[in-house]
């Protein structure tokens, strides 16, 4: 299955640096954890007669929220694709930021007015469809920020970490590690729903089990009574709790005893930045999968260098949208329709965030990596694919 990667652009991530979890509402779960916002405007789309005949240039839309309940997140991921911009000396690229907070179909509207051939956003799968509506007549392809793979299709290309991905990958590294009867506790909700049907689906098609299955509503009371109610139940070796670190650390030492081999405990891409996990001794040992961290503190320290606060880890997409987008202008003329059979490149590509490539039908798939819990730490226990 796995083999060469393609690079998105041709310098190494030190070269492209140097020279060159809270919930988003709608339905995103997990796709933030904290970040900070540049002392910066937000950047509307300028209109047609505005932008000069960039005919040696692609015409590239990014559409975030600019203001809003989620104009932090879209600021750090329009701060992230400026990175990408000066890093790599892009020349070839024009991308105007148009704001989704008046509505996601307008700015579509707009950026489609301007000439743009290519979509970088929405941010949130229920802006998808506006923004969709305007894109397909005019035939641009739109790459979503989304981690939700239902709004995928063969023009609507989604980016993010996508949840199903991560359970499906630790569950499996478990099953290799002896797993065999299976618990999950998920809350209520549509992130339950998702991954505790990546969950059974990950058991079945290896033959293993669930053997119990909790749901409740994310209070600590919550999951609280649901993992007593879970381990009361028992029969089960291997337990994922689908949840955030802080509720995580509810539920575990409920679960568990600290120091015990058994039961294994499972998270979510939710715990990629929960470092004070490192400090409950019921969740010593325990794993989870996210995407491949490595490259994340190098830019991480220079956003920071450059706008003063660290970034939302969600700001990577837009950084290695950019990246993506260059590898693309090898074989994309300007004012040209973009072929999307150049998106869904069996090899994939590499960014920030490891290798990633995008089937058929709009799926993005990703390597991940899996991490385990220890005093004070995370652990790659499993390294992520290089390539597919």
């Amino acid at each position: 299955m796995f083999g060469n990667v393609k690079r998105l652009v041709t310098v190494g991530l030190g070269s492209v640096l140097l020279g060159a979890c809270s919930v988003i509402p709608g339905g995103d779960d997990g796709m933030a954890d904290r970040g900070p916002v540049a002392d910066a405007p937000p950047v509307a789309g300028p209109s047609a007669d505005m932008l000069p005949d960039d005919t040696g240039r692609h015409r590239v839309a990014l559409l975030v929220p600019m203001s809003g309940a989620n104009g932090d997140v879209g600021l750090a991921i329009a701060n992230a694709t400026t990175m990408a911009l000066l890093d790599t000396g892009a020349e070839n690229l024009r991308i105007t930021t148009y704001d989704t907070s008046g509505g996601a179909g307008a700015a579509a509207s707009r950026a489609i007015g301007d000439g743009n051939r290519l979509i970088l956003g929405p941010l949130m799968r229920d802006n998808v469809g506006d923004v969709l509506g305007q894109a397909r007549p005019s035939d641009v392809p739109v790459i979503t920020f989304s981690n939700d793979t239902t709004v995928a299709r063969n023009d609507v290309f989604v980016m993010g970490h996508v949840p199903e991905q991560s359970v499906a990958r630790a569950v499996n590294f478990a099953i290799d590690q002896g797993a065999r009867n299976f618990a999950v506790l998920a809350p209520r909700g549509d992130y339950g729903e998702r991954t505790l049907t990546a969950t059974e689906r990950a058991v079945n098609a290896r033959g293993t089990r669930v053997v119990g299955i909790e749901r409740y509503d994310r209070t600590n009371t919550g999951i609280a009574s649901a993992a007593d109610r879970l381990a009361e139940r028992g029969g089960f070796d291997t337990v994922l709790i689908a949840e955030n670190g802080r509720l995580s650390a509810i539920a575990a030492p409920r679960l568990k005893e600290a120091g015990a081999s058994l039961p294994s405990i499972l998270g979510t891409e939710l715990w990629s930045r929960e470092t004070e996990l490192t400090r409950v001794p019921a969740l010593r040992g325990a794993w989870f999968a996210a995407v491949p961290d490595a490259r994340y503190r190098q830019f991480a320290d220079s956003y920071q260098s450059r706008f003063g606060e660290e970034p939302y880890r969600i700001a990577t997409l837009g950084y290695d949208a950019v990246l993506l987008t260059l590898r693309l202008t090898r074989d994309w003329r300007p004012g040209r329709a973009l072929d999307t059979a150049l998106l869904t490149d069996s090899e994939g590509f590499l960014g920030l965030d490891g290798s990633f490539r995008f089937r058929d039908n709009g799926v993005g798939e990703r390597a991940f990596e899996v991490r385990q819990i220890g005093n004070g730490a995370f652990t790659v226990v499993d390294p992520a694919a290089q390539g597919f």
